[in-house]
């Protein structure tokens, strides 16, 4: 059985949800060679998050992003932690890792 552990740093991007698949298969070469396994991903950081969702529509990205503005607005008069706002609260609606088979 083989292991791989990788720290990767992904580049930084704006407020969104975005696609990383190609940042992390350039970073996982090894990938190419294993047919069975297990990826677990884990984001270190207090305001971001991992989904999973298929790419077929580009739309869905932005149908998600609109129900997070919608359901944890910006500027909501209850925000005590006004230097970061709702970027610290949208991160609990996903996980920080997946593990996919």
């Amino acid at each position: 059985m083989n292991w791989i552990q990788k720290s990767i740093t992904l580049k930084s991007r704006a407020r969104g949800f975005h696609l990383v698949t190609g940042e992390l298969l350039a970073a996982l070469p090894e990938l190419a060679g294993i047919h069975t396994g297990l990826l677990h991903l884990f984001i270190q950081h207090t305001s971001a998050s991992l989904t999973i969702n298929e790419n077929a529509d580009p739309d869905v990205r932005k149908d998600m992003e609109e129900h997070l503005r919608r359901l944890i607005p910006d500027n909501a008069p209850h925000y005590l932690h006004d230097s970061e706002g709702p970027t610290i609260c949208r991160p609990i609606s996903s996980p920080p890792s997946w593990v996919a088979l």
